[in-house]
């Protein structure tokens, strides 16, 4: 107990003082204003608390396990690794030309091949005439107030940036890889990204985490998009992450007035992962969608907490975040939409789905409307069920065995989120993905 209390007292500031010792040497040459950044988001971290289960937001998941483990920020030595070395499907090659990889949060050139038409790069590689707006964008999210977030900024050095121009469509897929190495010692990476769709753009984005071996990391990723009026943005989230990964992520999303934007959201790897999801919509007529699948097993804890604020007239959304646990894992959901007394017209449905395939598997789900404007249409929902026995019954009258109607009914519920993604490789390697964990 007492080297737990020491470690919960030492760890934000053991870890800003990595931060500030990998970065030193290029907040002289930082022409983005990242360094006043940095310096704001430490300075609140070495007053802030880590979050513990007596915390509303963390009380589901307990991140005291971290706690017992030593990890050191990582460094750029493991840029050399080749292709061939990343767990990368063949077919994403074919079907994902376009793509950025950073390795343990710092990026990797050689591995990264971008098509014309537009920026998608490391943050200082990008031209003179973005220096600017990226600069603006950079500031205009605080995250002086979550502790993971500020953790991120205060080590902020690479970061993928994508700038799709105005009225510029892009017609391929980006995809974003983050491969977390571990190195001697347990190893902890911060990757970063930004994206900007200026007014009238559209752009898909693949944004994939995956480790190298099978050992403890842990990842803090924050990723930051802004869309302009009448933009469109597809975003595919993957947490692939190995067993004995922690895996925290932050995706924080502004929208102008008439943008769309589309998250799939899908979680399959980590020990311990958590995604808080933060949708602001700033203009009116915006619209968007939340699609989510876990599927989880062993004793794996999978935490989801997303926030859909409206504050203009004639917003949609719609969100549909479904859990598979098997053994003894814990799924957790909490999903908060805010409607103000501005927001008049709203539509927004809510609805959170999952499947129990243990008696011992556990499920938290929190599903919250909070509503101020009196002309709305908004509903939202849960539940928690078990694969049905009359429904195996009436496969196995068809000649299946009990197993091939299990699978076959697990298959059907991902399915409903799987066949949506914009990507048809990313569909094929998730669909058999699934099967082969059912």
């Amino acid at each position: 107990m007492i080297a737990q209390i020491i470690n919960r007292e030492t760890f934000l500031p053991d870890v800003v003082s990595q931060c500030r010792q990998l970065s030193k040497g290029k907040l002289e040459s930082c022409a983005y204003g990242l360094k006043d950044l940095r310096d704001k988001a430490a300075e609140y971290l070495l007053s802030a608390a880590f979050p513990t289960t007596r915390d509303e937001e963390w009380r589901f998941t307990d991140l005291s396990p971290l706690l017992k483990i030593s990890f050191r920020l990582a460094d750029n030595n493991h840029l050399d690794i080749g292709l061939a070395e990343i767990p990368l499907p063949v077919n994403f090659q074919e079907d994902l030309p376009s793509r950025l990889v950073f390795v343990n949060g710092y990026y990797a050139p050689h591995l990264s091949t971008v098509a014309d038409g537009f920026y998608a790069g490391n943050l200082s590689d990008a031209p003179e005439t973005y220096q600017a707006r990226i600069c603006h964008y950079l500031s205009k999210n605080q995250h002086q107030s979550e502790v993971f977030s500020a953790l991120n900024v205060a080590g902020l050095t690479d970061s993928a940036v994508i700038f799709v121009p105005q009225n510029c469509a892009i017609a391929t897929p980006i995809h974003l890889l983050f491969v977390t190495v571990a190195e001697a010692t347990p190893t902890m990476c911060q990757p970063h990204c930004l994206v900007i769709a200026e007014p009238g753009s559209s752009v898909t984005l693949v944004e994939d985490y995956a480790t190298h071996s099978n050992v403890s990391t842990f990842t803090n990723a924050v990723t930051e998009i802004f869309l302009g009026e009448n933009a469109v943005v597809n975003h595919l989230r993957i947490q692939r992450e190995g067993e004995e990964a922690c895996h925290i992520g932050k995706s924080a999303i502004a929208q102008s007035r008439n943008s769309h934007y589309t998250c799939h959201a899908v979680s399959l790897g980590a020990k311990i992962s958590r995604h808080n999801l933060e949708v602001y919509q700033a203009g009116e007529g915006t619209e968007t969608t939340l699609n989510a699948l876990t599927m989880i097993g062993g004793e794996q804890l999978a935490d989801t907490h997303s926030i859909i604020a409206f504050n203009h007239p004639h917003g949609i959304s719609r969100q549909l975040h479904k859990c598979i646990v098997d053994d003894k894992a814990h799924a957790v959901f909490n999903g908060k939409v805010f409607v103000p007394k501005l927001a008049q017209l709203t539509d927004a449905g809510q609805l959170n789905r999952n499947l129990l395939l243990s008696p011992k598997a556990r499920i938290d789900t929190k599903p919250q409307l909070e509503i101020t404007a009196d002309n709305v249409k908004c509903s939202h929902g849960a539940t928690v069920s078990q694969l049905e026995d009359d429904e195996v019954f009436y496969l196995q009258s068809r000649g299946l065995n009990e197993d091939t109607s299990r699978h076959l009914l697990i298959d059907a519920f991902a399915a409903e989120i799987i066949n949506q993604l914009p990507v048809a490789a990313v569909r094929q390697m998730l669909a058999s993905i699934v099967a082969g964990k059912t």
